[in-house]
């Protein structure tokens, strides 16, 4: 896929999502798991573990990639090596978490990334990219049963 592409589909699954959640992310919401992940029969931990992983894509890997790009003499294959070895990762552990859609987006970014010729186009890639995470966090974020809090509150101390 070129580059110009990537950021099209990355732009049109966040599109895709912005008013409607990935079916992915709704039937993990359900406890739909194809690859039985969870301890003792349950999906809670799966969720949250989806939760983290999304939540940590966009808030500290693709933000993190932009900031030192574009504030520090970032050399562009050593940011490329990154991106292959620790995004690439949590690619294949969205696949893990049931969320195989956004683990096929997610490898889009890392192939497209690691063919780009400057920081400048992987600074454009990385910008769409960002978009979408944050949309997709949006939905993990939404089926976390929040209200389980409840039943683990804090003791009152002295």
């Amino acid at each position: 896929m070129t580059l110009d592409e990537a950021i099209h589909h990355f732009e049109s699954e966040r599109q895709r999502i912005w008013l409607t959640s990935p079916d992915d992310v709704m039937a993990l919401g359900r406890g739909e798991i194809p690859r039985r992940t969870g301890a003792r029969g349950q999906y809670l931990s799966t969720i949250i573990f989806a939760e983290g992983e999304t939540r940590t894509l966009a808030d500290e890997m693709l933000w993190g990639i932009i900031r030192v790009a574009e504030d520090t003499q970032a050399d562009l294959k050593t940011l490329q090596a990154l991106i292959k070895q620790i995004i690439g990762y949590k690619a294949d552990f969205f696949d893990f978490v049931s969320l195989p859609e956004a683990a096929e987006v997610t490898k889009i970014y890392v192939d497209t990334a690691i063919n780009c010729t400057s920081i400048d186009e992987l600074l454009r890639l990385t910008y769409a990219m960002l978009s979408y995470a944050n949309r997709l966090h949006m939905w993990v974020d939404f089926i976390l049963p929040w209200g389980l809090g409840d039943g683990f509150r804090r003791k009152k101390t002295a």
